[in-house]
């Protein structure tokens, strides 16, 4: 059964951009547990473009988080940074079609996307809303 996440409130970082960068990588991992439950050729090939398109947008967002972490300042931008490459690596490499299934891809990929806004939100999110804890 594949992940299907929901964006939840408490996920906001208080930054539009990155909130709707953030809600739509969450939407692009509920499309692909759409492919995943139908099995067609044409499903393969959607899982595919959409796996793409995610990738494609994880990079854009990890530019543009990165880009207003730069702004205010955050001391850790350094463990953001390995953060990018470490998806980056996963993404390149290691988490692709070539080597798991679609179902495996789907779940590992909202799991990650959670732990990603939930993990390094929680730590950036007060610099990002100009609060004086950054």
């Amino acid at each position: 059964m594949p992940n299907r996440v929901q964006w939840n409130p408490s996920y906001s970082m208080g930054n539009e951009i990155l909130d709707n960068q953030h809600r739509n990588i969450l939407a692009q991992c509920n499309a692909l547990a759409d492919c995943v439950i139908d099995t067609g050729p044409e499903d393969d090939l959607e899982f595919r473009e959409i796996f793409n398109q995610l990738m494609v947008l994880a990079r854009e967002h990890f530019s543009s988080e990165e880009g207003v972490l730069v702004r205010c300042a955050y001391p850790m931008l350094e463990e953001h940074q390995n953060e990018r490459d470490e998806f980056d690596y996963l993404a390149s490499d290691i988490i692709t079609t070539e080597n798991f299934d679609k179902l495996e891809l789907q779940r590992f990929l909202a799991l990650w996307w959670v732990g990603h806004i939930i993990g390094s939100g929680k730590k950036y999110r007060a610099c990002i809303s100009g609060l004086p804890a950054c």
